[in-house]
């Protein structure tokens, strides 16, 4: 088994030197455990989805907490909500810094307690699935992009070695026995499950609640609901429009990606790397693999999403604006391994209705980068570098 280092990790040792608490949250099977484990060895470990171990936590918080000489890493922590008011006594008693590593998959659970009782007091870091760029520190990114969308990006099947195919469909299952059906209390997986495979044929398309609520056969209301969940359990994401400068007449739907481009490509049905080559949604996952990126670029920097989209309402757009305190910065994405000019015509436009023009770039299915005329034109393999030279 090959453990691959992660990005957040410098990251998460740093801030634990500031903050008394730490929380890192993320989808199931992202690796917050093992990235916990790795960034603080001495630290005593317990999980509470552990019968056992819930009990004694239950039975005396306070003896619990402090029953450690160094720190303590909490599993799965939004399963007892009262834990966070008790870490914010024993925490302001001592006044020590990072003592509590909190780790758990329900972010709007995890998140909502503590901003009622950790406010001011915990780091909040975010840690998904693996990275291009941490596949390919480690030597472990393909040349070709359709096999590594096809594989996605998650620890276990990249570690251990097991097929793409044999293993989201469990993820799936798990997915909506464990975390759906708790939840929302959802009675029709059949229903859940159509609804999942229909979200997967419109990455990159400006969300549809509408046509979704149609096709799937529910309300409105429901529709959006399940986004709310699939969003708040980093399944899915929405890549808002940026709406600040020039006019008004954009569009202001934002966009559908998944945080996971291989769980999509599941869902999609496809069950090899050749079926991508020639799938009509090839373009759009190659979309999702570097918007997504790029998000976990941020994330694993300790920082926020600063991506947006922007498109006005004659067809001119930008797959993504990258927004900066003194700058807006166009990124076309194009999956072909061949440049045309006629890739570059949005960042043109875009770029044109500015009073300062800034540097613009293209990500492309090629290996190679370089500047053509005034764009810089950047390897898929190298889109990581975007956010660390802006």
């Amino acid at each position: 088994m090959q453990l691959i280092n992660r990005d957040l990790a410098k990251v998460i040792i740093e801030m634990a030197k500031m903050w008394p608490v730490i929380s890192i949250t993320g989808p199931r099977q992202s690796g917050k455990t093992t990235l916990s484990k790795l960034c603080f060895p001495d630290y005593e470990y317990v999980n509470l989805e552990n019968p056992e171990t819930f009990d004694r936590l239950k039975a005396d918080p306070k003896a619990f907490l402090t029953n450690f000489t160094t720190g303590i890493i909490i599993d799965e922590a939004q399963n007892f909500p009262e834990l966070f008011s008790w870490i914010q006594v024993i925490s302001d008693e001592r006044k020590s810094v990072g003592e509590f590593i909190l780790t758990g998959s329900e972010q709007f659970l995890l998140n909502q307690k503590i901003a009622q009782s950790l406010a001011g007091r915990v780091f909040v870091s975010h840690l998904l699935p693996l990275s291009i760029h941490e596949l390919s520190h480690e030597n472990l990114l393909s040349d070709r992009f359709e096999s590594v969308i096809f594989s996605g990006f998650y620890p276990r099947i990249v570690e251990k070695s097991i097929p793409a195919n044999l293993f989201y469909p469990s993820y799936i299952e798990t997915y909506l026995e464990r975390d759906v059906r708790s939840i929302l209390q959802v009675s029709n997986l059949n229903l859940f499950r159509k609804f999942l495979k229909l979200s997967a044929g419109r990455i990159g398309q400006l969300v549809n609640y509408a046509s979704l609520s149609n096709e799937v056969g529910v309300d409105l209301k429901t529709i959006k609901s399940w986004f709310s969940v699939l969003e708040k359990s980093f399944i899915v994401f929405f890549l808002q429009p940026h709406q600040r400068n020039f006019n008004k007449k954009i569009v202001k739907t934002p966009k559908l990606y998944f945080y996971d481009v291989g769980l999509a490509v599941s869902l999609l049905g496809l069950e090899s790397e050749s079926d991508i080559q020639n799938h009509w949604a090839r373009g759009a996952l190659f979309e999702n693999l570097i918007i997504a990126e790029l998000v976990k670029t941020r994330f694993n920097q300790g920082k926020s999403s600063n991506l947006f989209f922007w498109r006005n309402n004659t067809g001119n757009e930008v797959d993504c604006i990258i927004e900066t305190a003194s700058d807006t910065i166009p990124v076309e994405i194009k999956s072909s391994p061949t440049i045309t000019n006629d890739f570059f015509k949005g960042l043109n436009y875009y770029n044109q209705l500015k009073e300062k023009q800034s540097e613009a770039y293209l990500i492309y299915g090629g290996l190679e980068s370089y500047k053509r005329h005034k764009n810089n034109v950047i390897s898929w393999k190298n889109s990581f570098e975007l956010l660390t030279s802006i």
